[in-house]
Order: structure tokens, then sequence, then C-alpha cells
């Protein structure tokens, strides 16, 4: 699947802001290699260069449309091209970081014990991931995918909600972290436009089932759910859309040495 960078980034702030939530909870003293996993455009990757000007980072992405604008950015950090599911540092890292890019992959069992594996003794392992998949934006994704004449070619395409519930991460992390630091926040987002709910999701988790259609297909469904949405999330009187979105935080210290 492409990423198209300026429709991700038409809410650079609102994506922003998590990451620097999860960004400041990180209490690590001079690292020397930083790893940002599922980096997409570099926003975040440049801000963890900056907070440790000293420390190598490297933004890791799938994603070759976003690695290039990252890069044409900030040439200074290096730029990986990877399966974010089957990465593994060549040595281990002081800081793992990713923001919203994990809830793209399966397998959470296996996939976090080995990233925390994969930290340096001493080293924190950071994530963000939304939980925000049993919201009607979401939801309505495969309301209208399942009620148009494009079910065929969408309904392969649907997942079930691909982040657990807290506990599960809990029950995975805390026997092998010396120790684990999660919370929740759902970020009260004031979205502005021509709703503005349905760009947002234009960007990340609809954008598979767009691309897998032709026009004028595209444009229906793309319609089909826009209404859904606007419904569910209608423009105040002030023109301002709310759209509360709910994310969680992870940060687990590897074990001493």
């Amino acid at each position: 699947m492409a990423w198209d960078p300026a429709q991700y980034l038409k809410f650079a702030d609102q994506r922003l802001r998590p990451a620097i939530d999860l960004l400041n909870r990180i209490d690590v003293d001079d690292p020397a290699d930083i790893v940002d996993l599922g980096a997409g455009a570099g926003n975040v990757t440049r801000m963890l260069k900056e907070r440790w000007p000293d420390a190598r980072v490297t933004g890791v992405d799938d994603s070759q449309e976003m690695l290039d604008k990252a890069a044409a950015v900030a040439p200074e950090i290096r730029w990986e091209r990877a399966d974010l599911a089957s990465w593994r540092p060549p040595k281990p890292a002081d800081i793992i970081y990713s923001n919203a890019a994990l809830h793209w992959l399966d397998g959470h069992e296996r996939l976090f014990p080995a990233l925390l594996s994969s930290v340096a003794p001493g080293g924190v392992l950071a994530v963000q991931l939304p939980r925000n998949f049993s919201a009607v934006s979401h939801t309505s994704i495969s309301e209208a995918a399942l009620s148009g004449p494009w079910r065929a070619k969408l309904e392969p395409l649907l997942r079930p909600a691909p982040v657990a519930e807290p506990a599960f991460y809990y029950g995975l992390l805390a026997p092998r972290a010396a120790t684990l630091d999660m919370w929740e926040t759902e970020y009260l987002q004031v979205m502005e436009g021509d709703n503005p709910v349905k760009e947002w999701t234009k960007g990340t988790w609809l954008r598979p089932l767009l691309a897998a259609l032709e026009e004028p297909e595209r444009s229906r469904f793309e319609a089909h759910y826009a209404e859904l949405v606007a419904r569910a999330y209608p423009r105040r009187p002030d023109g301002l859309t709310l759209f509360p979105f709910r994310r969680l935080f992870i940060v687990a210290r590897a074990r001493p040495a």
C-alpha cells in the first residue's frame, strides 16, 4: 500500500501531540543508538535527534514515499526501508521508539517481547498505539465496506481491532522488563474543515480500502463512508468538529545486564 505523506500530514499537529507525550516520558541519559520504528515522514525522528544530538538516530519505515520525504528534510539522520514486522537492530539499541505504527502489524504476542529483547540493558522500548477502533470513525469503515456493490472487493481487507486491551501488553512485558509504565489518554481533537474525521481516516485506516477500488467506485465508497461519519461527528455551530481519539502508551525499561 502506497502512503500519501500530504494526506497523512493534513493533521500533523494532532498526530504529533501523542508522539511528544510519549517522548517526554523517556528517561535515558546519553543514549548512543536510537531507532524510530515506523518513522513515516520523519517529524518525530527529527525531534529524537534534537533531544539527543550526539546519538546515532535511525528512522525505519516500509514506505519509500515517506522515507523520501523524511530524507529530503533531515539528511543527517540514517533512513532505512524495512519490513517493520521482521526488523531487528544489528545490535541492541538504547531506545526503540514507535509512535502509531505497530498497530499495522499482527502477532503482537511475539513482536513486543522481541522488540524489548532488542533493547540494550537499561534502555527503553517506548510505544504509542491508537486504540480508537471501536469508535464510529473506524466501525463505519466496515459498515460502509459491507453495504455496497464493492463488498466482495473490500470485505477481505477488513481487519479486527489490531490493538488488544492494556492488560494484554502488561502481561507480555511486565515479566521481562525492569520497569513498565503504561497509560491511556483520550484526546479531544478539535478539527477544522469539511468532514475532517473522514479526511483523518483517509490518511490511515481507510487508505487500503480506497486503494483497492477504481473510479467511480472509489469515490462512491468514500462518499458513503463520509455520510456515516458526518452524522456521527457533526460540525458544531462554530464550524469545528470534535473528534475524541484514544491512545495507549507503553514505556518498558530493559533489565540491566
